[in-house]
């Protein structure tokens, strides 16, 4: 039995084909417009397929900005990660993680701030809901990875920490009243209650 990979079929290359198209579609026009104000027949009309197609790949506007907007958080963590790595520092490598999430939201606010609020209401089953709660966890596990460093805090106390800490962030990005502060601005605000956090 042979354990090479065998090549994607016609019919899977055309769906990942019209996937890609749909994505880049909807990226293109959130990044230009606002999440808000693009419709579904525009992403459809953009990516060269009938607005049904859209509806295979993602049921609702909403998942469709999920779809766009995880693989640039997928992005931003694996960067934050890599930059922590090297901070010996464990305020400093926790906020190396953050840092990268928080510009990615930032870029258009409110597809950022819809973005959120898709991922704390939206219906966990749909498979880009699931996927950004996976980012959400993994986020998690790198800075309970960070707190874990030098045997300071335990396991437990590390998960709780990093879960407070992803609220922290969450917030900040989400709130209403942070919509018109910079990126600097937000993230010394979440320095400062993470440093409020942890253990001296």
């Amino acid at each position: 039995m042979s354990s090479v990979p065998q090549p994607a079929g016609r019919r899977e290359r055309n769906k990942q084909q019209k996937l890609d198209r749909i994505t880049a579609a909807a990226s293109e026009l959130f990044a230009e417009y606002g999440v808000d104000e693009v419709t579904t027949q525009q992403i459809a009309e953009k990516a060269d397929v009938g607005t049904g197609t859209v509806f295979l790949y993602a049921k609702t506007k909403g998942e469709l900005l999920l779809l766009v907007q995880n693989a640039n958080y997928s992005g931003a963590l694996e960067r934050g990660r890599t930059d922590a790595e090297n901070i010996p520092d464990v305020l400093e490598a926790v906020m190396a993680i953050v840092r990268p999430i928080v510009r990615c939201n930032r870029t258009q606010i409110d597809n950022g701030r819809t973005y959120l609020r898709e991922m704390v209401f939206g219906n966990p089953d749909e498979p880009h809901h699931a996927e950004a709660l996976n980012i959400v966890g993994q986020t998690e596990e790198a800075i309970a990875g960070v707190l874990r460093r030098g045997g300071r805090v335990g396991e437990a106390d590390a998960a709780t920490l990093a879960h407070v800490v992803s609220a922290i962030m969450f917030l900040a990005m989400a709130a209403t009243i942070n919509m018109a502060r910079g990126v600097d601005q937000i993230e010394a605000d979440i320095r400062g209650q993470v440093a409020a956090l942890l253990p001296h």
